[in-house]
């Protein structure tokens, strides 16, 4: 009986190591009944519709020994090679999930893109730089991929949102030979700046406060690394500033160098306006006409 107890308890104790608790703390809905407190009439943006997309979920782009990281496609499905947009979903760091990223991914890819959604680890499992590596798998992956995805594994455009934005930000100046355009919404540029209000949340994923770890905020901060080498930039904001930390200092830093940017406001927003009614349809067509910028001259 001893040994039974005892083995069960150390197979117990495994799995439970194993599994990282999911924070569900930001949600589609847990997002949409926040913003109809100040926005009545908002709803949900749904995925559209369409027999030239298709998609294929749970896709595994890197394995951390039994932790496989997955990413969702939704592919254009004409003949030819097409750009690639990476998109990573917000919730400070700590929560989210890929599926939120799906109405937008699937209505760039019916534009003729092709679309991946990726998962990554969060502040609860794995501290920065993690979460930064597993994009930058990602897109190795797509890259290695390139021909059974039907990409133009020279056109790739990382997508982020809230906390994704500054991720994908990060990918464009830290790491800008991985990708050719950035599209940040409403994230941030700088952790330590006049404008920015970041706390808790990023001190979890950061691993201490900026007092106990300011080099990491520091690298962690797409400002700190834009330079000549920088990739073009779609800057798409809420109405909130703090959202906007460090845009005009990049903005003046990329125009010094001729990188193109562009920078859009969406007025009488929440934060989190790229999820909902009336404001998706803007943030889509601000989205692909950069693309088309870019990548379809």
């Amino acid at each position: 009986m001893k040994l039974f107890v005892s083995v069960v308890f150390l197979v117990s104790f495994s799995l439970g190591f194993a599994q990282i608790p999911k924070d569900l703390s930001f949600t589609n809905e847990s997002e949409l009944q926040k913003v109809l407190k100040k926005f009545p009439s908002v709803a949900l943006a749904k995925a559209p519709v369409s027999d030239d997309v298709k998609e294929i979920k749970d896709i595994p782009y890197h394995s951390l020994g039994d932790r496989k990281l997955l990413l969702d496609g939704y592919l254009h499905q004409s003949a030819g090679k097409k750009p690639a947009v990476i998109l990573i979903h917000g919730g400070g760091w700590k929560s989210g999930d890929k599926e939120m990223m799906m109405p937008l991914a699937q209505s760039i890819a019916s534009q003729g893109y092709q679309c991946f959604a990726v998962e990554y680890r969060l502040s609860g499992e794995a501290k920065y730089p993690a979460g930064i590596d597993d994009v930058l798998n990602a897109i190795r992956f797509l890259k290695s991929n390139a021909a059974q995805f039907n990409i133009d594994a020279y056109k790739i455009a990382v997508l982020g949102t809230s906390s994704g934005g500054q991720m994908a930000a990060l990918t464009g100046t830290k790491y800008s030979g991985q990708v050719s355009a950035v599209i940040d919404i409403d994230g941030i540029l700088a952790f330590s700046h006049p404008q920015s209000k970041e706390g808790t949340l990023a001190a979890e994923w950061l691993g201490g406060t900026y007092q106990e770890k300011p080099e990491i905020w520091s690298d962690a901060s797409p400002l700190c690394h834009v330079d000549r080498n920088s990739v073009p930039v779609l800057f798409i904001n809420s109405q909130y500033e703090r959202f906007q930390a460090g845009r005009t200092e990049m903005t003046e830093v990329l125009n010094r160098y001729s990188i193109y940017s562009q920078s859009e406001k969406i007025e009488n927003s929440p934060h989190t306006f790229w999820m909902f009614n009336p404001w998706f349809e803007p943030t889509v067509k601000y989205v692909t006409q950069f693309l088309n910028r870019q990548f379809k001259p």
